[in-house]
């Protein structure tokens, strides 16, 4: 996965939640939520980071902003090994790492006006004289479609969409390098989704933006991405330039989402089992590919041992035992 002018890169992250019973609070076990994750982010560009609920997607985001500390890996950010940064040593650095949330309405502070919201980022970035302020405040609004005389309204006057470009134009304030999307427009209605994605692809245009795209909307994703990393159970399955992964994927869990995918034209993989009607009871913990109790194609080393992540082509990575017996299917 080598890339020019990187500015976000992620080796080998790791994270594990321990689960406590009883009345003294023991630990009865762990959950693997993020398992040996690697990726990176050229200047300019989209990543898109896919998979079913629960896979870990939004682990590894708030990772990479250090809202949550990685149990092991590192996280470089432009020239920054920032992996074990303090909160004072990171403080210089949050302006420049930003995040859209799914919810936008729980995003925004009810008892403020979004010109109120907006202006604490300007704040952050410096800018504390009030007509500055202002003058800056409309060309935010302005550049994510709302009026400036929306400034003076709370959040509950707005619809979904119009909280979206909001909670957008909050975090272009501090004049952000990577903004991460946590499934940005998944709580809209789908023509406000194609506004707001389009909007995205704009403002990246305009101001050479990086993004981490989380998703599970692969139609989404591939219209927005220039790469895509595939996330099963904490692990990255498949990593490809996006026409590579919708053309050629290789891993059977890819082939799922396409197939499964709205507006696919797929039909469902041969190389994937009826997962309700003949799935097998579940193998010990760390016991042999994560995927393979829902392959047809598994076998014993499947079983046994997890598979390395291959080199399948121009920057298209696939872990699977044997990713060549994977039929690729008709495009969308």
């Amino acid at each position: 996965m080598e890339l020019n002018a990187t500015i976000l890169k992620v080796e080998g992250l790791k994270k594990y939640f321990l689960i406590r019973r009883g009345f003294f609070q023991r630990i009865a076990g762990r959950i693997d939520a993020v398992s040996d994750v690697s990726f990176q982010i050229s200047k300019g560009q989209t990543l898109g980071l896919v998979g079913e609920s629960g896979c870990g997607k939004t682990t590894v985001a708030r990772m990479i902003l250090k809202l949550l500390d990685a149990d092991a890996g590192q996280i470089f950010f432009r020239d920054h090994n920032i992996s074990d940064f303090s909160e004072k040593r990171m403080k210089p650095l949050r302006r420049e790492m930003q995040i859209i949330f799914q919810d936008p309405y729980g995003s925004l502070n009810p008892r403020m006006t979004i010109g109120q919201s907006i202006a604490e980022g300007l704040r952050v970035s410096g800018i504390h004289d009030v007509k500055e302020q202002n003058e800056h405040l409309a060309q935010l609004l302005q550049m994510v479609g709302l009026s400036p005389a929306a400034r003076d309204r709370y959040p509950h006057e707005f619809s979904g969409g119009q909280r979206q470009r909001v909670g957008i134009a909050r975090a272009l304030s501090v004049e952000p390098a990577l903004i991460i999307c946590d499934e940005p427009v998944s709580a809209l209605d789908v023509s406000i989704q194609a506004q707001i994605i389009n909007l995205l692809k704009d403002l990246q245009d305009q101001l050479g933006l990086s993004y981490l795209f989380i998703s599970h909307d692969l139609n989404v994703v591939g219209y927005l991405c220039n790469e895509v990393a595939v996330m099963y159970k904490g692990r990255i399955v498949e990593y490809a330039p996006t026409d590579a992964l919708f053309d050629n994927p290789y891993h059977p869990y890819t082939n799922l989402l396409l197939s499964a995918a709205p507006d696919s034209k797929r039909e469902k993989p041969p190389s994937v089992i009826n997962i309700e009607e003949d799935l097998p009871k579940p193998r010990p913990k760390g016991a042999g590919c994560s995927f393979g109790q829902n392959c047809a194609k598994q076998d014993a080393r499947c079983e046994d041992d997890q598979p390395p992540f291959k080199k399948v082509g121009a920057n298209h990575y696939v872990r699977c035992w044997k990713p060549a017996d994977i039929s690729p299917h008709p495009n969308f």
